[in-house]
């Protein structure tokens, strides 16, 4: 917490607004919008809630195709199947991790010679790094297919000083407890288009129709987020510039300590791309150092310091064992030998001497690596 969000909730508390509308939600709105530079925000219950709702925005009905990158978290997938649309999953690029423009390019091909209606495209900026934005929507263009950028990871990462999320029809962002802020639980749901925005907010107030008694004619959603909170939120957009400079960190501090290891890479930041490093992420090839980033996550939970794999793509989960994919196995690659390292942006010295200490023991254990 920044310090500053006690202020927001006491003033909910203090108005009698605790209910999902008030001060605290128009004020975060307006403050992402701000931070993002421009367009219209609705803040929701959470980022999968965004993403539902994106996809209702954008008629996704049961039977379309929505193409979605393979290496996320499921977050991103699921609301494909909420609404009974299927969801084709894309290899990711060495470039950035996330989803690749080739492999983008051979699915809308052969879907739309199949048949298929491609309602979505769903890239991911994942770990806070930006997709290759660029070329995505060139493509969507020029197949006429909106985009759902998932930004949860990405707040405060941009392009060229374009903020991720504002580059497809709509954007998402998280405020799970494990974001770059937080509002305990959340999200929100951008966009240059305003009647996108207010339709979103109808659809997550139970679609309720303006009249006097409560009348539907539109199922609905009870995804709005609650006033308290906002206040949050609120309290948190004041502090996402320490937050980011906090995490951005972490990664120099762990180039600092593994960069000269042989066959211990890093998720590449492509020129004009600025990431929050939201979480530092490392390949480990096992065959040039010696040891997995599995031996490492064991030794540093030995130490009780949590690490974690990276995730394990869409296509190879068992619930999406029937999807279509495109690609050649990066993603695979990726999860195979990829590593989340401890990247919370309170990490102390004390913090890092004890994750540095266990890293080197480790590595110092492998006869073929020299730190």
């Amino acid at each position: 917490m920044g310090g500053e969000e006690l202020s927001f909730i006491h003033d909910a508390f203090n108005s009698n607004f605790v209910a999902p509308l008030g001060e605290n939600v128009d004020g975060f709105e307006t403050d992402i919008a701000a931070f993002t530079g421009g367009g219209n925000v609705a803040v929701l219950s959470s980022g999968t809630a965004a993403i539902h709702l994106g996809l209702i925005l954008l008629d996704v009905e049961p039977g379309d195709v929505v193409i979605c990158q393979s290496f996320t978290f499921s977050a991103s997938a699921n609301p494909i199947t909420y609404l009974g649309a299927e969801p084709v999953f894309v290899d990711s690029e060495h470039e950035t991790w996330n989803m690749c423009p080739d492999a983008l390019e051979e699915a809308v091909r052969d879907q739309l010679s199949r048949g298929k209606r491609i309602k979505a495209i769903l890239p991911v900026h994942l770990y806070g790094m930006p997709a290759n934005m660029e070329r995505i929507m060139d493509i969507a263009r020029r197949y006429c297919i909106p985009v759902i950028e998932d930004a949860a990871e990405a707040m405060g990462s941009h392009i060229n000083g374009k903020q991720c999320g504002t580059f497809g029809h709509l954007g998402v962002f998280s405020f799970n407890g494990n974001k770059i802020i937080t509002t305990s639980g959340g999200g929100a749901l951008i966009s240059d288009d305003e009647n996108l925005i207010q339709k979103s907010r109808y659809l997550a107030t139970q679609a309720r129709d303006p009249a006097p008694h409560y009348q539907h004619t539109e199922i609905g959603y009870n995804y709005r987020m609650s006033n308290i909170v906002a206040g949050i939120g609120r309290g948190q957009m004041q502090v996402i510039g320490e937050r980011i400079r906090q995490r951005r960190a972490n990664y120099e501090f762990y180039r600092g300590l593994l960069g000269s290891v042989e066959g211990i890479t890093f998720q590449p930041e492509p020129e004009g791309h600025f990431s929050n490093r939201w979480l530092t992420t490392v390949l480990i090839d096992p065959e040039i150092t010696g040891f997995t980033s599995e031996r490492v996550r064991l030794s540093l939970a030995a130490e009780n310091i949590e690490s974690r794999p990276v995730w394990k793509p869409m296509h190879q989960q068992p619930v999406y064992r029937s999807a279509k994919y495109y690609g050649n196995g990066v993603s695979c690659k990726l999860f195979k030998h990829g590593l989340c390292l401890p990247s919370g942006s309170n990490l102390s010295g004390k913090d890092r001497e004890r994750i540095a200490k266990c890293l080197k023991e480790t590595i110092f254990e492998s006869a073929t690596v020299s730190v």
